[in-house]
């Protein structure tokens, strides 16, 4: 059973949206986090809460709001702020939330923030650090060395040593990629860095005709704790700008998370962490709506990756004049 947690939001009106939290520091400041894998091959990080912590927060690029888990509002005694709704890859649940004073990442710190309260049983970690902590800021990930910066472009090398660059446009909060195709069909990309598998939706199938035939079953487990059914299929290739990445495995749904963000009827994929390890880094500048690859180096031993660079269009031949 895969565990896909995207697209955590509350729905409750009143409550701070994405990118509202105000940060003390400066932008100029980098931060880099050493970064460890989850049961479920999903990146966490040390968050501190005020003075306590750090805590092992996992890093959901598809997620909203940051959430936390209820072992950690009993250890901080937390109160409960209210109930609201909140929409998961499996549905609607209606849940607790808590205001978390400050949030610090890094030498970063975010005050105000309402979090959802989940169980940890169902998260896996001491909570999710979603995009109202990550908003206007670059998050570079280094798979090779398992590091997580968090800064501004300049200040963390700006675009140097990406050989693709991809400029999205943003969507709720989320940068889509919309110049990509699978088994050569368009389709919109999300990253998704909060689940382990690759979830397309139904829009997508269909455009694949007989290629988006999927016979194998599975189940999706929402860090809610819900569950969503899905088959799961495979494509040959799946195109971005500069670079293709073959044997992709997709979990086709009817989540919801697609008709919030508007694409339910828009073939779309969420990349999960399978398919974005193929990248040796991968950056998303959420400022300015730019995500960025590292591709991995031809013959080095350390790389196993099934990815390579697209090869350069044809040139094309001069028109000849008319008679």
């Amino acid at each position: 059973m895969s565990i896909v947690p995207a697209a955590l939001l509350l729905l409750s009106a009143g409550f701070p949206q994405a990118g509202m939290a105000s940060s003390a520091q400066d932008a100029s400041d980098t931060d880099v986090l050493v970064t460890a894998n989850d049961a479920a091959n999903r990146l966490t990080v040390g968050v501190k809460l005020g003075e306590h912590g750090p805590f092992p927060f996992m890093i959901d690029t598809g997620a909203q709001n940051t959430v936390i888990a209820n072992t950690l509002v009993s250890r901080l005694a937390l109160i409960s702020k209210a109930r609201a709704k909140l929409i998961s890859v499996a549905g609607f649940t209606t849940v607790d939330t808590v205001e978390l004073d400050e949030v610090v990442l890094g030498r970063r710190s975010f005050y105000g923030l309402i979090a959802p309260v989940l169980l940890r049983s169902d998260i896996g970690a001491d909570g999710i650090l979603g995009l109202d902590s990550l908003q206007d800021q670059r998050v570079l990930i280094d798979f090779r060395k398992g590091l997580m910066a968090v800064g501004d472009a300049r200040t963390l090398g700006g675009d140097g040593g990406f050989q693709i660059v991809v400029t999205a446009r943003r969507k709720s909060g989320q940068l889509i990629m919309t110049d990509a195709t699978l088994n050569g069909v368009r389709v919109n990309v999300v990253i998704d860095t909060g689940s382990d598998t690759t979830l397309g939706n139904r829009a997508l199938q269909l455009a694949l005709g007989r290629k988006g035939r999927a016979t194998t079953p599975t189940e999706l487990r929402s860090v809610t704790g819900q569950s969503l059914a899905a088959e799961v299929g495979y494509a040959s290739d799946l195109k971005l700008p500069g670079a293709t990445i073959t044997s992709v495995v997709i979990a086709y749904s009817d989540s919801p998370t697609f008709a919030y963000l508007g694409l339910d009827k828009k073939p779309t994929l969420l990349l999960g962490m399978r398919e974005l390890r193929v990248f040796p880094r991968v950056a998303i500048d959420f400022k300015t709506r730019k995500i960025l690859f590292q591709l991995p180096r031809t013959g080095d031993p350390d790389y196993f990756y099934d990815v390579a660079p697209m090869p350069p269009a044809a040139p094309t031949k001069p028109a000849k004049p008319a008679n």
